[in-house]
């Protein structure tokens, strides 16, 4: 036997006696939403910052929150060989089966802000306390509104579980005052258009509201500029994420307050464990992680940078 067949047949056995979640390549494939919500910006610059500096390669993709695009993106990661994929989800159910079919091929999925609906497909679904987060919210917005009057809620997307918990928190806090009443509950999809254009239409309806509470902070920009545009900007509106504009928007006295939730670390810790089980075959923590939101108003306001408090 020749000195390079037998250097073929070493590397071969060596390659066959790795464990399945060994991948030469180092790769880390992070698939978001839209990075023109800042919220999933933040998460792929965090994500992209730590593997790197963890000595990883990344490729950055985008599904728009279509679970077509996902999945393909996901057969991309696969036939690159991709060490782990970082995932802010396209939807709970629609996601369960790409996540599988990168499991099935021996890559490990780690979830970051939406969760899926199965477990034990994922090794990490870390996910900000929405319901936690949506009461702090909740509890300044009656603060703001005096316990009474008439307000609208504006919801995220029917198929994000987020959408949800966030709008179960709120109502579990406001239903407990008898004067404060919701005239219109909307869904606009977590978008900042769809927000303005609903709460153009809202406001015809129902020219007296005196609060807006809103699923992310995306909504409560559209629903701000909708306010602002019709000469209400006495109107209050809290949002959810932590994101830099509405926190410039507090700043000016416009929008009230947010609910922080950590992208920025959520996204690098969920490396952070893709890089523990890579190279050891576990986490060392349970699969769902919470991590607890800050309530951000005039307060704090100027402490935050990029989803981020500080000291």
């Amino acid at each position: 036997m020749n000195i390079k067949r037998r250097l073929f047949l070493a590397a071969f056995a060596l390659s066959t006696a790795l464990p399945a979640f060994a991948h030469a390549e180092g790769l880390i494939a992070i698939i978001t939403p839209s990075h023109d919500n800042p919220f999933f910006k933040a998460e792929a610059v965090g994500a992209e910052a730590r593997a790197k500096e963890l000595g990883y390669d990344t490729l950055i993709l985008v599904h728009d929150d279509d679970p077509n695009k996902q999945s393909e993106m996901f057969d991309t990661a696969i036939a690159r060989g991709a060490s782990a994929i970082i995932l802010d989800n396209a939807g709970a159910d629609a996601s369960v089966a790409p996540v599988q079919r990168a499991k099935d091929a021996g890559i490990p999925s780690f979830l970051i802000d939406r969760e899926i609906k199965e477990s034990g497909i994922a090794v990490s679904q870390i996910v900000s306390n929405n319901y936690q987060g949506a009461q702090l919210g909740a509890e300044e917005f009656v603060r703001l509104m005096g316990e009474e009057g008439p307000y609208v809620e504006l919801l995220g997307r029917e198929a994000d579980t987020n959408a949800g918990i966030r709008s179960s928190g709120y109502h579990d806090i406001i239903d407990q005052y008898p004067d404060l009443e919701m005239v219109a509950q909307q869904s606009a999809n977590w978008s900042q258009t769809e927000a303005y254009e609903k709460m153009e239409t809202i406001l015809q309806a129902n020219p007296d509201i005196k609060g807006v509470i809103s699923g992310n902070d995306t909504m409560a920009m559209g629903a701000w500029a909708a306010l602002e545009a019709a000469g209400r900007t006495d109107v209050i509106v809290v949002g959810f994420d932590g994101s830099n504009d509405v926190r410039d928007s507090i700043l000016k006295d416009g929008i009230k307050a947010t609910v922080l939730q950590p992208a920025y670390r959520q996204a690098q810790l969920a490396v952070e464990q893709a890089d523990q089980y890579i190279k050891t075959g576990s986490t060392g923590q349970p699969e769902k992680q919470l991590m607890d939101c800050v309530l951000i108003n005039g307060e704090n306001a100027d402490k935050l940078e990029t989803f981020a408090l500080s000291n």
